[in-house]
């Protein structure tokens, strides 16, 4: 099998390495005291970021705030033809700075799992992965790959994934946060729309902030709709301000 090397064992690497080890001989590499003790534990290898960044698949896994100085990283480690894949929430900046960063002779495929491991408890059939075509062609490969898996693929410019997730993803998550904050109950006489909203809760409930960070601020899109989203609820609540007044 082609050695791939994965870079980041948060909640979505390990989900990724439980995933990728049937497919590839994985090689992890994480900064947190317990990644290797984890690594070990689901059956993969554990190696230092130079190692992992040296096979020939490379997949970044880390937050989206923590890419661009993990590309400048690995840059003088990657080997020629390699194929280096993101798999951050967001995809124009994290596609700029891969450019810009990473040498001429690796191939580069920006992704995004709309799913996490809450969604993915079940399996991974019908959840949605979006792939975007940056250096070379392989992104049909990757595609394919993804159908093998069972996953709904989408191939999008990183222009196009990052618009659309400004309503996809950084609104739904803002609402969903702000649910999860406020604590919403389970109340005894919840009707079904209610019920979706704690099933909301429910999905993005254990997200860490730094992923809700990024959404919100690392798409260019983001700051637009959700500035439109808090006016018009603003704007419905001072509607029934002046009609209760009159």
């Amino acid at each position: 099998m082609k050695r791939l090397g994965l870079i980041g064992f948060g909640q979505f690497g390990q989900l990724a390495a439980g995933v990728l080890k049937d497919h590839f001989d994985v090689l992890v590499s994480d900064v947190a005291p317990d990644a290797a003790a984890r690594a070990e534990a689901l059956g993969v290898g554990f190696g230092p970021l130079e190692a992992a960044a040296a096979c020939e698949i490379v997949v970044v896994a880390v937050p989206v705030v923590a890419m661009r100085a993990v590309f400048a990283a690995i840059a003088p480690s990657l080997s020629p033809g390699a194929l280096l894949v993101d798999v951050g929430s967001v995809k124009v900046l994290p596609t700029q700075w891969m450019l810009e960063l990473l040498p001429a002779h690796v191939d580069i495929v920006a992704t995004h799992p709309l799913f996490g491991p809450q969604s993915a408890r079940t399996g991974l059939a019908g959840l949605r992965f979006v792939v975007c075509q940056v250096r070379s062609d392989r992104h049909e490969r990757v595609a394919e790959f993804g159908r093998s898996l069972g996953l709904a693929v989408t191939i999008a410019t990183p222009e196009e994934h990052d618009e659309e997730m400004a309503y996809v993803q950084a609104l739904t998550h803002l609402i969903g946060r702000s649910l999860v904050n406020l604590g919403i109950p389970d109340e005894r006489l919840a009707t079904q729309s209610y019920q979706h909203l704690l099933e909301l809760c429910g999905l993005i409930g254990n997200d860490s902030f730094e992923l809700f960070t990024a959404i919100q601020t690392q798409n260019p899109f983001a700051p637009k709709v959700v500035a439109a989203f808090v006016r018009e609820a603003e704007s419905l609540l001072e509607q029934i301000g002046s009609r209760t007044a009159t």
